[in-house]
């Protein structure tokens, strides 16, 4: 049947095989100037990875009015019809579909791109973009070690480029005046806040084969940084989150999110000095092999940032004893002063109170289009002080998460009930310790069959952004396949 959706992605993979087999010089202007050194010109964008978040990117640049969206990358071409589909079903002139990230960034006619891609792929994609003469932005985690967020820090400002973290809340209205109202004195000095992901992730299932490829995926490219070993699970796509080769768990997929904000609000601009992380995968085999409970402790001298990843259902109301609190669930975040507390319950709200329940504020508003808004003026001040969640910040936040990971992969197994040591005298970690616990015999864990494993105590120096801990510091970085390696400034 003529414009049916089988006659639309026949036509689409063959568009997407013909613009494959372009030369790139072909469709790229390599003496064009950047169109962002023209006040009046629009920035011509490109996305790098649209099978997941990519193609929530390609829907705000659609909607950005001084943007031209120009390209897509991905090395899956099945991504590109299935964003077609969604944006540009009506369109007679998509983006152009580049499948290969070196032709991408070899095009003299892009001036910015945003990267969603897996996050392994991340830092070495920023960096080579930064290289190429484009800004960037990039999706959280910025890094997938700790030591790549430093790294593209430095390129960013050695280079002069723009580099952002998406991490959209920075933006929103709503939360920038509930961060204002947290940092102002109003409910006294802010030193406990709370990361809260709870967040249901289900099992990925247990096989002992390697993952099927999507028909014309180039696997080379997807693994890039990473070995070219096709992973042992049921489908590639998604599920590289849960494996710690590709990505960082939830602590470091949903929960910088929320470490970001609670950072922002306790005004640390520096690595903790002590962490430990407890938790597991727990209460299924499969094969994933990172936690999918944690909870995070980071310690600076005079403050605690508690991070508490629930991928279980959460069965009974969770409110940490507070007054007027709904129940927790989703992502959420808290921030403890002496004379009341602040909690923001998604990206764009959040409300305060005294102890004894009063209202003290409620703040509302904004959309994911502010951070890529905001992303756009600063392409057009060349100023980073203009970004709502600059690289360094972004690097500072996506650390925390990753510090998490290190002190949890350095543990060992314990018996339920063990507790760390680190701020056990501190009523809020106490609390969460009992609520972990009840949140664990309510989901009736099996301990034998999955362990709970009790991490490392790190102690870091904030100064040079390394641990006291030489397995920790190995840790800290990582391998990169020939071809795909980190540069270095």
């Amino acid at each position: 049947m003529p414009g049916s959706r089988r006659d639309f992605l026949g036509t689409s993979l063959g568009m997407a095989g013909a613009l494959a087999a372009l030369p790139a010089a072909g469709i790229a202007a390599a003496e064009a100037k950047p169109a962002a050194g023209s006040p009046n010109a629009k920035i011509r964008v490109a996305v790098i990875g649209v099978n997941g978040q990519g193609s929530a990117h390609v829907g705000e640049w659609l909607r950005t009015p001084e943007v031209d969206l120009v390209a897509v990358c991905d090395c899956d071409p099945a991504a590109y019809i299935r964003l077609c589909e969604r944006h540009f079903k009506d369109s007679l002139h998509p983006p152009e579909y580049i499948p290969n990230i070196r032709r991408l960034l070899d095009r003299q006619d892009i001036d910015a791109v945003s990267i969603a891609t897996p996050n392994h792929w991340h830092a070495v994609m920023a960096v080579w973009a930064m290289q190429s003469g484009k800004d960037v932005y990039v999706e959280k985690p910025c890094s997938h070690t700790v030591e790549e967020g430093r790294v593209i820090t430095q390129w960013a400002r050695k280079l002069g480029r723009m580099c952002q973290m998406g991490v959209q809340s920075r933006s929103m209205t709503g939360m920038r005046e509930t961060l204002d109202f947290v940092k102002s004195g109003r409910i006294g000095p802010v030193k406990v806040a709370r990361a809260i992901c709870f967040r249901p992730r289900p099992s990925i299932g247990l096989v002992d084969a390697p993952a099927p490829l999507p028909p014309g995926i180039d696997f080379d490219l997807w693994a890039g940084p990473a070995p070219a070993v096709v992973p042992v699970r049921k489908r590639l796509h998604y599920d590289w989150h849960w494996n710690h080769v590709t990505g960082n768990g939830d602590l470091g997929n949903q929960n910088p999110h929320e470490l970001d904000k609670a950072r922002w609000g306790l005004g640390k601009q520096e690595f903790p000095k002590r962490v430990v992380s407890l938790g597991g995968r727990l209460g299924y085999v499969d094969n994933g092999d990172v936690a999918n409970s944690q909870v995070t402790i980071f310690q600076w001298d005079d403050a605690l940032l508690i991070s508490d990843v629930r991928g279980l259902p959460i069965k009974s109301p969770v409110t940490f004893g507070l007054p007027k609190m709904e129940p927790l669930k989703g992502a959420v975040n808290i921030w403890y002063g002496t004379e009341g507390f602040a909690v923001a319950p998604n990206y764009n709200s959040g409300a305060a109170f005294d102890y004894d329940g009063n209202p003290l504020g409620a703040w509302s508003g904004g959309t994911y289009q502010q951070h890529f808004a905001n992303f756009v003026k600063a392409i057009r001040s060349r100023r980073h002080e203009d970004l709502h969640l600059d690289i360094e910040e972004g690097h500072l936040s996506s650390a925390l998460a990753h510090l998490g990971n290190v002190s949890w992969a350095l543990g060992a197994p314990v018996d339920p009930g063990t507790r760390p040591t680190l701020a056990a005298d501190d009523r809020h970690v106490q609390d969460t310790w009992e609520s972990f616990e009840a949140h664990l015999a309510e989901n009736e864990i099996d301990f034998a069959a999955t362990r709970l494993k009790l991490g490392r105590t790190l102690s870091i120096d904030p100064r040079t952004e390394r641990s006291t801990d030489p397995e920790a510091n190995a840790l800290f970085g990582r391998e990169y396949r020939k071809g795909f390696e980190l540069p270095r400034v």
